[in-house]
């Protein structure tokens, strides 16, 4: 299993881009020997599916798996490589059946389980099944969580908060400009750092601290990705989405203050960028500015055709006849 390293690195590859008759060969040895040290092998005749996507920065290793029935092991022979990181497995799709530590369970759908690089692991999945994997240095954890040792091969439930947000905050590596600096990088590093060890029983300390740095970048990109995908609700305010995410509207307020911001100027500002992109298209020209305005979220035009001047210094009719011209 790739443990973190040093360098900032991201590797995508799909079976998909590879002949079928060479598909095993190239998963075993660019995979399975040369990146994450393990053995892999299919368990039916059907074609091979294996896709993976990951991402290093120093402290961290994130990937992405998606597989076909395989089985999947970590020998005696590839601990050779020194690799001692812990790592946390979360079945995203499908299940896996895991032998570790001289304990065997099934891993299911959404369900966690914190596993040792440093000893000899299976895997079986018998079905399409996808997983998120995330790999820290040991020493990192144990400073964190006292009884690190006693979580290997505990199932995590997904109704775990701190999983939960610690799955959705994992999308940030998906964005460049989200670690697009070395400060950035850092701060990424250690929110999945104080998610992870939330999820497995962080100190009180380290609790503490996690909740005023993790958990709370977590809840902003969570709340700001709610936002944004409601933006054409016009009814939608932050006593809504407090409640969804259950937490308070002032704590949301204060997550945005710590930007400089409010969840109101938020929610503006995204729809009037929703409804410049909607204008700037030439293919949504027969679209009206108010039918535009609307799915926007607008429900009154007036009000509309001033922010957006406020904000981008120049009329919607101005940015769909620019538009227009661009592609005539």
């Amino acid at each position: 299993m790739e443990g973190p390293t040093n360098d900032i690195r991201m590797l995508r590859c799909s079976s998909d881009d590879v002949p079928e008759r060479d598909r095993l060969a190239v998963v075993r040895e660019v995979y399975g020997r040369l990146i994450v040290r393990i053995d892999v092998e299919p368990l039916v005749s059907a074609p091979l599916r294996y896709d993976f996507t990951i991402r290093t920065l120093p402290g961290l290793a994130v990937s992405q798996v998606v597989s076909s029935p395989t089985w999947a092991r970590r020998t005696r022979e590839l601990l050779a490589d020194g690799n001692d990181s812990a790592f946390l497995c979360v079945a995203n799709h499908g299940g896996f059946k895991t032998s570790h530590l001289g304990r065997e369970l099934f891993l299911g759908c959404g369900e966690a389980l914190l596993l040792s690089a440093a000893d000899p692991l299976g895997g079986l999945n018998v079905a399409m099944s996808s997983c998120l994997n995330i790999a820290v240095p040991r020493k990192v954890l144990a400073a964190m969580v006292p009884t690190v040792e006693d979580s290997f091969m505990r199932p995590i439930s997904p109704r775990i908060e701190a999983l939960m947000l610690l799955r959705s905050y994992a999308s940030v590596l998906e964005d460049q400009r989200e670690f697009s600096t070395p400060e950035l990088q850092r701060a990424v590093v250690a929110h999945l750092h104080d998610l992870i060890a939330l999820t497995l029983g962080a100190s009180r300390d380290a609790a503490e601290v996690a909740a005023n740095r993790g958990v709370r970048a977590a809840r902003l990109r969570a709340v700001k990705a709610d936002i944004v995908r409601h933006l054409k609700d016009q009814s939608f305010n932050v006593t809504g989405l407090a409640a969804r995410h259950g937490i308070t509207p002032r704590y949301v307020q204060k997550l945005f203050e710590r930007e400089g911001l409010t969840f109101s100027q938020f929610l503006l500002d995204q729809r009037l960028a929703r409804a410049h992109r909607l204008l700037g298209d030439p293919g949504l020209s027969d679209r009206t500015i108010s039918v535009i305005a609307f799915e926007c979220g607008f429900g009154d035009l007036s009000h509309f055709n001033r922010a957006f001047r406020r904000r981008y210094g120049e009329t919607p009719s101005d940015v769909r006849s620019s538009a227009r011209r661009s592609s005539s």
